[in-house]
């Protein structure tokens, strides 16, 4: 009985009074301030309880937390995401709340819109930037940014030079990569020092009209920063940037432009394993959709696998040009959604060829003949989390992994599932995502994924859509600025 009375420890917190065990107060870490309050003598803190001038009522939540490591139901309903955080910075517990707040693993079938973040001015998003591993978000609007914490919370909002700013990429934790069609150059902006740190542009001096160029899409790898530039007579290339020094390192795929084989690419993405970078580019007019994927080796500048759609050795999908495209560098697949049929296609980077697409097929009844499939025009594809969301004008939709026919293929093929996966094309089952309500909200503009959260942006609509799974969908905020 002792030596339970000599683990008790009462604390006064802003006049109330609380008490709990020395070893749950340390359960915040050696480095909390909670921690190091337990340090004092337990028969003198029992006696003369430790006054800490703060607010009970959340101290209340966060010992809760530190007891469970989950925060009590009642938690986000009586005080804001922003009012925890501060509390449990100050008691040096944040890494704890955070963990207990952070969404469950995201599954597409099972997401629902959960908040929409809007920022103060310019509120229509032009681009923006997620965080993979937090899910942290930074907004382009207008010619300003601003940045999101883990917690979707307002950090901070930097103005740029820029009027519009239509590219955007997160090249290190406080440093942005932005470009924008209508002034020219890449460039660098911290939001740590609040301010440019570079800018790249695209120059050469034996051809002086290579000068002014825009910037159309960015990427980058951990060395790299690849930026695609375009000219105002059409010639365009990918331009890759060291990031140590911001120094121009060579030009990848020099094009004279004016054709769909010669477009600027408008998507470009880094694959680490096998090191090469894929770009595409899309356009549209009064006879449909006419596109390219390139893959280029950036060590060497040359082009290891190319498509250009419509062409020719496809004569049952000509005419079905891809209108969008995205990697899944986790399965190594390569997916399109064609223009016409708003089928989805997909493609092994290990074995790519003159047609290696194989067409994705869904075998429940409430999707065959429903016309869902057959809106290929204004769509988006991203794959996130071995799940493909693709975006068909106002609907969001996503394929995933059909378990069962995985195990099955796993017996049947043994080691060699998984590369041979893609020829199955029935291994990915389709659902819905949003309901009929969240899909009369506009013609999706882009998808993309970041932590264990979906963020969404609609053509000419104010705020970032953000999705998580069910168990967080009854609590809708609005976050705005």
């Amino acid at each position: 009985m002792e030596a339970i009375q000599d683990d008790r420890i009462k604390l006064n917190v802003g006049g109330k009074f609380f008490e709990t065990t020395i070893s749950t107060i340390q359960a915040g870490g050696p480095d909390s301030l909670l921690s190091a309050l337990s340090t004092r003598a337990s028969g003198s803190c029992y006696d003369d309880p430790l006054f800490i001038d703060r607010d009970p009522e959340i101290f209340s939540v966060l010992l809760s937390l530190l007891r469970s490591n989950r925060l009590p139901a009642s938690a986000t309903r009586f005080f804001s995401k922003q009012e925890l955080v501060d509390e449990a910075l100050y008691y040096g517990v944040e890494s704890h709340l955070r963990k207990a707040m952070t969404p469950p693993p995201f599954l597409g079938i099972d997401a629902s819109l959960v908040s929409s973040i809007h920022p103060a001015a310019d509120g229509i998003p032009s681009s923006f930037t997620a965080s993979v591993g937090e899910g942290s978000v930074w907004i382009a609007h207008g010619g300003q940014i601003s940045s999101y914490d883990w917690n979707l919370t307002h950090s901070d909002t930097l103005r740029t030079h820029l009027e519009d700013i239509t590219s955007i990429r997160r090249v290190w934790s406080e440093v942005a990569a932005v470009g924008s069609h209508t002034a020219p150059g890449l460039h660098f902006y911290d939001f740590f020092r609040a301010c440019r740190v570079g800018s790249v542009q695209w120059t050469d001096p034996t051809d002086p009209r290579i000068y002014k160029a825009p910037v159309s899409a960015i990427t980058d790898s951990p060395t790299s920063v690849f930026a695609s530039f375009e000219c105002k007579h059409k010639e365009n290339c990918v331009l890759s940037i060291d990031k140590s020094t911001l120094q121009v390192v060579s030009e990848i795929g020099r094009q004279a432009g004016g054709a769909a084989k010669t477009m600027v690419p408008g998507k470009l993405t880094w694959l680490q394993d096998p090191g090469v970078l894929v770009g595409s580019a899309v356009s549209s007019g009064a006879f449909g959709f006419a596109g390219y994927i390139r893959l280029w080796d950036p060590r060497s500048g040359e082009v290891v696998w190319e498509t250009v759609e419509p062409g020719s050795g496809r004569s049952s999908r000509f005419g079905d040009a891809l209108a969008d495209v995205d990697v899944d560098e986790e399965e190594s697949a390569l997916f399109k959604v064609c223009s016409k049929s708003g089928d989805v296609g997909v493609a092994d980077l290990r074995g790519l060829g003159d047609d290696p697409w194989v067409y994705l097929e869904d075998k429940n009844p409430s999707w065959m003949n429903s016309g869902a499939g057959a809106r290929g025009g204004s769509s988006v594809i991203h794959c996130y989390r071995k799940q493909v969301f693709v975006g068909r004008e106002d609907g969001l939709e996503v394929w995933s992994h059909v378990k069962e026919a995985e195990e099955e293929v796993e017996e049947k093929e043994g080691g060699e599932r998984k590369r041979n996966w893609v020829s199955e094309g029935g291994m990915y089952g389709r659902n819905y995502v949003d309901k009929v309500e969240d899909a009369k909200k506009g013609i999706i503009k882009k998808i993309e994924g970041g932590g264990e959260r979906l963020f969404v942006s609609r053509e000419g609509v104010e705020g970032i859509e953000v999705w998580e799974t069910s168990h967080s969908s009854a609590a809708i905020s609005i976050l705005d600025l």
